[in-house]
């Protein structure tokens, strides 16, 4: 698909240099794009004659007359002993009879279980029939999954996209570990509170919700020393707010483009392709930190001086914090973090902001640079690549 709509397999899209315009935040490149729906369109109907002519050969004369036809499969020889000593027969034995078997599409299909979510869109009715403010409390385990986007659904066929909800017009309290996609694609006015965990993909496609993962307070686990949600948080983020009281798995903030998170630590490529937003690790990060990344903004708390090798300089450029702008950029997001999460690494690093402030380093794409309302403290010397 990507190539009938112009990609010429370049295979550099994360240089931010596309020369068809396909994979790229360049105003300049996009221009060049020149794909449309009709070319996808036009291949997804190359597909289906294909389809049609190979049903022909064999005698069929739809897909439901070939499903589970495993006598119509055969299987393929690579070339070579090495390569054909995998043995397939098992799965394409037939039982007898099988040849007059049709795919019934009547037939009564088995039904979904009915997912946690369902039972929120049923006890906020309130809430999505007359926008009466509401707070619901459910146990989570790590089955239920995309806790919060069927109500994400509800919320904006009710009140639309840019809806004048307050953020927290429907908050819904989980305590346990929650499945994967937690919050993905949450909505304004939606917020997802955790006593537990979460596990990948935690605000996939963030559309403005706001999501809290913090450790029961039960718990005896030091928080910033201990991963509290999975990999690849916030894919495809495009607005909301997400804290998270420990640390997050790899692929941190991959593609963002502008949810404001903070965490406290990350794993390998952290706000990998990241186009907009504003990230705070108040922890380590992994290697390879920044890949790609072409825009939005970065604040890695570093006390011990450890983050210069980790990060991807390719296309970044490293500085203190010491714009007042971008101070108060910083300070308020982990004000918010304390006050959301109770994060004891945020009221350490609050009480002596004075001294702890110098221990934060700017990360910026160096695209940005000449769009920035408020300059760098570029003057200053920045993190090394090695």
């Amino acid at each position: 698909a990507l190539i009938a709509m112009g990609c010429i397999m370049v295979r550099q899209c994360q240089s931010n240099t596309c020369p068809v315009g396909v994979c790229t935040q360049d105003e300049s490149l996009r221009a060049k794009f020149t794909g449309n729906a009709d070319k996808v369109v036009n291949l997804i109907t190359f597909y289906a004659q294909e389809v049609r002519e190979v049903l022909a050969e064999i005698g069929a004369r739809s897909l439901d007359e070939v499903i589970g036809r495993a006598d119509l499969l055969t299987q393929v020889s690579r070339g070579s002993s090495h390569l054909d000593d995998l043995d397939l027969n098992p799965l394409l034995l037939t039982v007898d009879g099988a040849a007059d078997i049709r795919y019934d599409r009547n037939k009564p299909r088995q039904e979904v279980d009915e997912t946690l979510d369902a039972e929120i869109v049923r006890d906020a009715a309130r809430f999505l029939e007359d926008g009466e403010k509401m707070q619901l409390s459910y146990a989570v385990q790590n089955t239920h999954r995309t806790v919060g986007t069927r109500v994400s659904s509800h919320i904006v066929r009710r009140f639309g996209m840019r809806n004048a909800l307050q953020p927290d017009h429907l908050t819904v309290k989980l305590r346990g570990s929650a499945g994967q996609s937690l919050g993905a694609f949450a909505a304004p006015g939606l917020k997802l509170e955790v006593s537990g965990d979460a596990n990948d993909y935690v605000g996939k496609g963030l559309s403005g919700g706001t999501i809290v993962v913090r450790p029961p307070m039960e718990s005896p686990l030091i928080a910033s020393e201990n991963t509290i949600i999975g990999n690849t948080v916030l894919y495809g983020a495009t607005a909301g707010y997400l804290f998270a009281a420990g640390r997050a798995g790899e692929r941190f903030a991959v593609r963002n483009s502008g949810a404001h998170v903070v965490v406290e630590g990350c794993g390998s490529n952290g706000c990998e392709y990241m186009t907009g937003g504003v990230a705070v690790l108040l922890g380590e990060i992994g290697a390879n930190f920044g890949a790609g990344m072409t825009g939005g903004m970065a604040y890695l708390y570093d006390p011990e001086g450890k983050a210069g090798p980790l990060i991807n300089m390719e296309s970044l450029v490293t500085c203190p914090v010491t714009v007042e702008h971008w101070e108060a950029q910083l300070k308020g997001l982990v004000e918010r973090h304390l006050a959301e999460t109770n994060s004891r690494r945020a009221a350490d690093i609050l009480q002596h902001w004075d001294i702890e402030r110098g221990n934060f380093v700017q990360v910026c794409p160096k695209e940005m640079l000449d769009k920035l309302d408020h300059p760098l403290g570029i003057e200053d010397t920045a993190i090394p690549a090695e």
